[in-house]
């Protein structure tokens, strides 16, 4: 099977790919319209590089998808794209290849503000004053978000003594996740938890969708930690309850715009920690996606269907 693909990860993943079973021609997609590989190529590996995120606005290039067969975005959100993207015949995403990393980094995240021991680490004799640590047996986590994300932090919590809850679409299906409770709305989800977690992709559907209404769900001492998508909290109504005392603390990952403009509140804010989006350990994950990309390359010449398939519909 004669096949090209345009890439546009680094040098180092294509010579990988290249020694596939299957002898395809990598060509290094360019950077500054890595769409225009469409009329040479059958498959193109994209990432969300600036030349996309640029382009969201801009309408359909002439000649969109051309012989492109298949678009593999690098990333488990396809949000960054134009919505053209998605019109090619088959689109697949990284789904999960960076779940692992990012739940370690939301215990961690939980684990901090539980357990802060630099907050309690004596200097001195004066500071050896006996102070009480919080829990995280016994504590809940909620989960807006039950993915490949939303399940690894279940599964880590769970083991950690934690109650975990989530809302899901599909209530009737059993979860994915044994020991987690289900509840019926992400209201519930949010009234329930002491740290609450946001998992969720970016769609029309959930921007803005973690509001002042629902945010107004939260227990007062409650620790938000979103991992998502920027796009689905609203920043001013995060500061507000943060403000008010109506929240305890916030841990970002991930802002809408990133990086936030100069002078935002949420650079400094005191009961806020921001991180600049490295929750995916993106460089360390490489492996586990060039993995799913061969897989699904298998798969592909076999003409089986393929794995992480985006809904079109749902746009993730």
């Amino acid at each position: 099977m004669s096949l090209v693909i345009a890439s546009q990860m680094e040098e180092g993943f294509n010579a990988q790919l290249r020694l596939h079973p299957l002898g395809p021609t990598l060509v290094v997609a360019p950077e500054v319209e890595p769409w225009s590989t469409a009329a040479d190529a059958d498959v193109l590996i994209a990432r969300p590089s600036p030349a996309w995120r640029g382009a969201k606005t801009q309408p359909r290039p002439l000649g969109w998808p051309g012989r492109l067969k298949w678009v593999y975005s690098a990333s488990a959100g396809v949000d960054f794209y134009p919505p053209w993207l998605l019109e090619a015949p088959i689109v697949t995403c990284g789904r999960g290849v960076a779940s692992e990393e990012i739940a370690d980094y939301v215990i961690a995240a939980i684990f901090l503000q539980a357990k802060d021991l630099e907050a309690v680490r004596a200097r001195s004799p004066a500071e050896w004053i006996n102070v009480p640590l919080g829990r995280v047996a016994g504590s809940t986590i909620g989960l807006a978000g039950f993915g490949a994300i939303g399940q690894a932090v279940a599964r880590r919590a769970l083991a950690l003594g934690a109650r975990v809850t989530a809302a899901r679409r599909r209530r009737d299906l059993p979860s994915a996740v044994p020991g987690v409770d289900l509840l019926d709305t992400l209201d519930e989800v949010v009234a329930s938890a002491d740290h609450l977690v946001l998992a969720l992709p970016g769609t029309n559907q959930t921007r803005g969708l973690i509001d002042a209404t629902v945010l107004a769900k939260a227990k007062p001492t409650a620790h938000l930690i979103n991992v998502g998508r920027g796009s689905v909290l609203d920043h001013d109504a995060l500061v507000a309850a943060l403000d008010a005392g109506a929240l305890g603390f916030a841990t970002l990952d991930v802002t809408e715009p990133e990086p936030l403009p100069a002078g935002h509140r949420l650079w400094t804010h005191p009961r806020v920690r921001l991180t600049p989006h490295v929750a995916s350990n993106h460089t360390l994950v490489r492996d586990v996606l060039l993995g799913k990309v061969s897989a699904n390359l298998d798969r592909f010449a076999r003409g089986d269907s393929l794995t992480d398939l985006v809904d079109r519909a749902l746009g993730y």
